[in-house]
């Protein structure tokens, strides 16, 4: 690097392991991403260049103005909202729960397929899922036809 690699995505869940890669890699110009919003504001305090998440697809407003913000007063209530909302995806098979959620907030049903292994929420889970994010005041208003 950093010729032909520009950065390196953690996904392994392990704020130390992120938290040696930034320590070894940040400060010469490699990018380190860890693999959720979990650790977006520490990874940006400790030089990070953001964060490559799953969940950015159903909060992607909430995640960049975190990014855009995070020296920010409010940043760490920020994160806690963000640790929140994952964590109410996360009750659930991650993949499936986004999945459920678009569906809901699009009104596009076929947004709930998910393919071999993976298994789609039931009926029941989706709702379960939708009524907990709404109690979080959760949103996804660009869906909205």
């Amino acid at each position: 690097y950093p010729g032909t690699i520009a950065g390196a995505k953690d996904s392994g869940g392990d704020w130390s392991n992120t938290k040696a890669m930034l320590d070894r890699f940040a400060t010469s110009g490699f990018d380190v991403f860890p693999g959720a919003e979990t650790f977006l504001l520490a990874g940006m305090r400790d030089g990070g260049a953001g964060c490559i998440s799953a969940t950015a697809n159903t909060n992607p407003a909430a995640i960049a103005r975190l990014y855009d913000t995070w020296r920010d007063a409010d940043a760490d209530a920020q994160q806690k909202r963000l640790d929140d909302i994952r964590g109410t995806f996360a009750t659930y098979p991650m993949i499936p729960a986004l999945k459920a959620a678009i569906a809901h907030w699009s009104g596009m049903a076929e947004w709930a397929t998910v393919r071999p292994p993976l298994v789609a929420l039931t009926r029941e889970q989706a709702a379960a899922l939708v009524s907990d994010l709404k109690a979080r005041s959760f949103d996804m208003p660009g869906l909205r036809g």
